[in-house]
């Protein structure tokens, strides 16, 4: 039996139907699929556009201000005119549907169509291939998100930068319709909750309420019952002499019985969450997809409103977030640049890739971080644009002071009683240096505090008794007032660390004339080029430090991500905190490229010389002859020749240059070898194996099967330079400069990318686990 047309066969089994779009697993599912009726309905539309393709004309060249009215009249004098089309947004052309084929070649017959004095441009409608469209889910905000290209065309007319920021709060905040919509929406919620829970509120909070909206954001709700519970231990007394009722299900309670059947004060989160989603499901019109997730971490009740399109989650325990939602809300008045520096921070995040989960959770940054870094960025400016939180509680009045959940979370709801700042910054140098601050930032070692307007080091943090619990990670951001809340702590090492090469990429893009002023070629500029997604690798390069010229760097992060908790107590404040990490990352670099990639690695002829000077000063051993010493003569550690160095004074920047050669390709086909060693079950790659060691089987698999079991020759000669780049005491991020020594550049250009992914994971797992296999506590002592 033949197929439709419109079906074919796929490779593995089953059918697809071409016109629906849709797969089926086998014949007879086929069959009732192309009885059905979106199949007949489709097939049919298609065979109405196609016959109104084949008597339809294109016509042009008439004026904008020409109405269907008149394009009427013209062509009726030729026959029958079914509908007429015309472009709305420019007015430059109409697609007329005639009666029949007749009409259509005598139109086209016609030698010169004029209409008041313009010569038209008239022929036949092209014919498009039919394709069927699936519909948007209702309520998606996806489909309404305003696009990069509209996006940049409106940026492009904007005359400056600091205009371009106004303009994207302009375009990202709601209309005075969806505000409106959004308030109606919350009043109806009102008044049906409030004839089941007497005296309750209907709060919202979140993204549609804190200033910083966008388009088709959820609708966060907090049902405060507070005064419901008094409500109804109140009105207990006389109940509680009534014979108990027969227990009815939620749904079918009415409205004087559903308070009198659950004494809120005693019930659980989830059977008060039931009780709401059975009032929505019942009671309130045009709402549908009602679900109580009693089991999530924030229990919450989700539901969709039909007419409005809006999703919306309902809340009984979250009165901290609608504080939270308040602050912002203030900040936002206090001063007018807060909301374009925001909302301009928020959509970059977005498309870096470092923010805007659609889904939420995972390890990107959320909205509410990202805020919270840029009001800490305004709180440390000189003059500070913003005031911390802590300075906002002393301006409290009395009826303003709050503790909730034993949080102090007093703060003005007035914006008129915080002074105005005396800070002149511009939009435009306040964006700029914001990545320019974040680009080399401290977030391993130090909090950020909204609540004090500090970078607090971690040693201040741990021995506050409020803040010790706080969840410590890759990227500290502590909450306003509910202080043992890393609200980044969801955020990865990998994130962190592109996060700061972002900030790094842009803060060196603010310095060109490109970012700071319009193109007079029509070119894009200012945000738009800031926007651009481009490369997202994980290591962004650099025209500073050693090996300027070539601009090959890796940053890696601090090894106090690794430490155990305990090991990074006692470590943080300690004078020799810098130097102890410096030393820890050398003896990792040292095994991973001499023992994992089989490098060759000596100390550097110029690093060795200024050692051997210093030894002699110091009248330490004899040096060793010669220009270079591979570092396994020096032990597992940074060379002995080099430790004079690494404990000077902290002011002098902790830096040591190793010489290296690699005679193989063993940056190619790792992940294939990798599999063939697995699947041969080999005794020393069971899964139990230590993954350095599986590494190092990998590289030597390699080069066995380039080279075979001869001597090799030099492949590569390069210089790596390792520089503590931290800049404080407590600050123990590391930068590795790279420097090709030879021909060819290409080839070491293929070894550093390969060397951006693998060193700073590698390097972490080997400080990690020799960290992991000391006893707990105890650490070297720098």
């Amino acid at each position: 039996m033949e197929l439709e047309a419109d079906v074919e066969p796929l490779p593995r089994g089953g059918f697809r139907c071409c016109l629906c779009m849709l797969q089926v697993a086998n014949r007879s599912s086929l069959d009732d699929h192309l009885r059905g009726k979106k199949h007949r309905k489709l097939a049919e539309v298609r065979a109405q556009r196609k016959s109104q393709e084949e008597k339809s004309i294109f016509v042009s060249g008439f004026r904008r201000e020409t109405s269907e009215l008149e394009l009427s009249d013209y062509f009726s004098s030729f026959g029958t005119i079914c509908s007429i089309v015309m472009d709305k947004e420019k007015g430059v052309y109409a697609i007329i549907e005639l009666q029949d084929q007749t009409v259509l070649q005598k139109v086209l017959s016609h030698p010169q169509h004029c209409m008041d004095g313009q010569k038209l441009r008239v022929k036949p409608r092209d014919k498009k291939e039919f394709k069927y469209i699936l519909p948007k889910k209702q309520g998606s905000a996806r489909g309404q998100e305003l696009s990069p290209e509209k996006l940049s065309q409106a940026l492009c007319l904007c005359s400056d930068v600091d205009e371009q920021l106004k303009q994207l709060v302009t375009l990202f905040q709601f209309s005075e319709n969806e505000r409106r919509l959004r308030d109606l929406l919350v009043t109806l919620l009102q008044e049906v909750f409030s004839e089941f829970f007497p005296g309750c509120e209907v709060l919202p909070f979140g993204s549609s309420v804190n200033s910083f909206e966008v388009h088709c954001c959820d609708l966060d709700l907090f049902l405060d019952l507070e005064h419901t519970k008094t409500f109804q231990a109140n009105a207990r007394k006389p109940q509680e002499e009534k014979q108990n009722e027969d227990k009815v299900p939620l749904d079918t309670l009415s409205e004087d019985s559903i308070l009198s059947d659950v004494d809120l004060e005693s019930a659980s989160t989830s059977e008060i969450l039931e009780l709401i989603a059975a009032v929505l499901r019942q009671c309130v019109p045009g709402v549908h997809g009602v679900q109580a997730l009693t089991s999530a971490r924030l229990p919450v009740v989700k539901f969709q409103h039909k007419e409005s399109a809006l999703q919306g989650d309902i809340s009984i325990n979250n009165r901290l977030a609608f504080c939270n939602t308040r602050l912002l809300q203030l900040y936002a008045e206090v001063d007018d640049r807060v909301r374009p520096l925001v909302y301009t921070l928020r959509y970059w995040a977005k498309q870096k890739e470092l923010a805007g989960n659609p889904f939420g959770g995972g390890p990107l940054l959320n909205n509410y971080a990202l805020t919270l870094l840029a009001l800490f960025f305004l709180q440390t400016r000189s003059p500070p644009v913003l005031p911390a939180v802590a300075q906002l509680k002393e301006l409290a009045d009395e009826g303003e002071k709050a503790i909730i959940d034993g949080w102090d979370c007093s703060f003005p709801r007035d914006s008129s009683k915080v002074e105005p700042s005396c800070n002149l910054e511009n939009l435009r140098s306040l964006l700029a240096e914001f990545f320019h601050v974040f680009a080399d930032f401290d977030f391993v070692s130090t909090v950020i505090s909204l609540r004090e307007g500090l970078a607090l080091p971690l040693t201040d943090i741990m021995a506050s008794e409020t803040s010790c619990m706080l969840k410590l990670g890759a990227l500290n951001i502590q909450d306003p007032f509910e202080l043992s809340h890393n609200v980044a702590g969801n955020v990865s090492e990998k994130i962190a660390l592109r996060f700061q090469n972002r900030c790094r990429d842009a803060a060196k893009y603010c310095r060109s004339l490109q970012y700071q002023r319009k193109s007079n070629k029509g070119k894009t500029w200012g945000l738009v080029r800031l926007f651009q997604r481009g490369d997202n690798t994980e290591i962004s390069t650099t025209e500073e430090g050693p090996a300027a010229g070539d601009g090959l760097v890796i940053y890696l992060p601090s090894p106090l991500l690794v430490l155990t908790e305990v090991q990074r107590r006692n470590l943080c404040g300690t004078e020799g905190m810098q130097q102890f990490c410096f030393q820890k990352v050398c003896t990792a670099l040292q095994f991973v490229l001499q023992d994992v990639l089989k490098c060759s690695v000596s100390l550097d002829e110029d690093d060795e010389n200024m050692a051997n000077a210093e030894q002699a000063v110091l009248q330490e051993e004899e040096p060793c002859v010669g220009a270079k010493r591979t570092l396994a003569e020096e032990g597992t550690s940074v060379p002995d020749s080099k430790r004079p160095r690494l404990e000077a004074e902290s002011s002098k920047e902790e830096r040591v240059s190793w010489h290296c050669t690699i005679c193989h390709r063993v940056w190619l086909g790792r992940r294939k070898m990798r599999r063939e060693l697995r699947r041969s079950a080999a005794p020393n790659l069971s899964q139990d194996v230590d993954s350095l060691q599986v590494e190092a089987e990998v590289t030597e698999a390699i080069a066995q099967q380039e080279h075979g079991s001869g001597p090799a020759q030099p492949l590569l000669t390069f210089r790596v330079s390792i520089v503590s780049t931290g800049a404080t005491s407590q600050d123990c991020r590391t930068s590795l400069y790279f420097t090709p020594l030879q021909e060819p550049v290409a080839l070491f250009q293929d070894f550093f990318h390969f060397l951006q992914v693998f060193l700073p994971k590698t390097v972490m797992k080997y400080i990690q686990k020799h960290t992991l296999d000391s006893p707990a506590g105890e650490r070297e002592s720098p």
